[in-house]
């Protein structure tokens, strides 16, 4: 029984560890926003 919880711990902390390095990670997104931000700081000047 304690090694079925051992082997759950182990899952969950390696999908909790992808989940938090992909969301670290700068997306296309993020990008465009960032593209956006400086047009229009550019437009301001």
């Amino acid at each position: 029984m304690m090694k079925n919880g051992k082997s759950i711990f182990a899952v969950l902390t390696t999908i909790a560890l992808i989940v938090c390095l992909l969301g670290c990670q700068e997306g296309p997104v993020e990008r465009a926003g960032k593209k956006i931000d400086k047009a229009v700081e550019d437009i301001k000047k």
